[in-house]
């Protein structure tokens, strides 16, 4: 019966993305999938060459182990972004070389929300000669955009089922047929060898029957997000001077905004809407236990008083409109309470 289920949700999930059901890998959840697809690549296909390319903006899982793959002798290039964190098309085909074995981009930044055009940037790698290995960290853009992985032409596709509503500790890896792996794990050889280790049957099944109803009426749900998103800005910009917005309202995913609020400590701020059962970050969710400034905010040229004052809004399907006008009228009590305590 566990064996039927876990196939069933494999189904669920495979019809979801438009690929084969064994194309999927089930893992942890998206950092177990960006290092087994990462360092998978990286390890089977050294002969063809060491060189890789990603982002300023990946999630530390992609960036820590392409940190770990310099020390070991592969070179990486980090493409830079503008002031929205979007890459430029002509930087990555410029940076391709006979030697590149992988490119690995995510498609939703988790921070400012910044869309990557993955079916553009996929048809620029795949016209190379020798083609790299196309890796996209779909953490984010589950249950949230269209995501065909047919269509997107792409080699390796990361997920991870809280993301959209599921529970927590299970994921996934897309792995386009023919495409091979050296596994992180040895042992029982589950999921073909790629992922030994039980399966979490209940994770998985929950999983498959969130993406599901995650996909009902999709874009009916992200435009009243985008809505909110947009309303929340709205408010915020009107009540507060000088505050920046970090993110695209109109091409970016709408479920995440980031707006800095210049001379406010961004953590007193955390825990000042906490206290009003508000709950925020000042970075990526997964991250906020992190008391550095952000390399995403860095790398998009915010200054340290900026990217200090900087907070991470999320958004869902259970967000309503009065939990928007709610967080407006918290936000501007506690900037002004926040300034009139420094004296500006």
């Amino acid at each position: 019966d566990a064996e039927k289920a876990v196939a069933q949700g494999r189904g669920i999930l495979a019809k979801n993305l438009n690929c084969k059901p064994k194309e999927l890998i089930f893992t942890s959840g998206g950092t177990e999938s960006n290092n087994l697809a990462i360092k998978g690549i990286a390890e089977f296909y050294q002969n063809r060459g060491k060189h890789i390319i990603t982002t300023k903006i990946e999630h530390p899982s992609v960036l820590e182990v392409c940190q770990e793959l310099e020390q070991e002798g592969f070179a990486i290039t980090y493409l830079e972004v503008d002031h929205l964190g979007n890459i430029s098309l002509e930087e990555l085909q410029e940076a391709i070389t006979p030697e590149t074995i992988l490119v690995t981009i995510m498609m939703v930044n988790n921070e400012l929300g910044a869309v990557q055009p993955i079916k553009d940037l996929a048809a620029i790698i795949k016209k190379q000669g020798k083609a790299p290995f196309f890796h996209v960290d779909g953490v984010q853009a589950m249950g949230m955009l269209p995501i065909d992985l047919q269509e997107l032409s792409i080699d390796l596709f990361s997920f991870s089922g809280h993301k959209f509503h599921g529970p927590k500790g299970v994921g996934g890896l897309f792995i386009k047929e023919g495409v091979q792996l050296v596994p992180l794990l040895d042992g029982g050889g589950q999921e073909k060898g790629i992922r030994s280790g039980t399966e979490n049957v209940p994770g998985i099944v929950g999983m498959a029957k969130a993406l599901a109803i995650a996909g009902e009426a999709r874009e009916d749900k992200a435009a009243k997000i985008r809505a909110l998103q947009q309303l929340l800005w709205n408010g915020i910009s009107t009540e507060v001077a000088d505050c920046k917005l970090n993110s695209d309202l109109v091409i970016g995913a709408p479920h995440i905004i980031s707006i800095s609020f210049p001379g406010i400590k961004g953590e007193v701020l955390l825990h000042y809407l906490e206290s009003e059962g508000i709950y925020v970050s000042t970075g990526s969710a997964c991250g906020s236990r992190s008391r550095n400034i952000s390399h995403v905010l860095q790398a998009i040229g915010l200054n340290d008083k900026e990217a200090d004052g900087t907070i991470r809004f999320s958004l869902s399907v259970e967000t309503e409109e009065a939990d928007i006008l709610y967080t407006v009228d918290k936000i501007t009590a506690g900037i002004k309470e926040l300034r009139l305590l420094m004296g500006r």
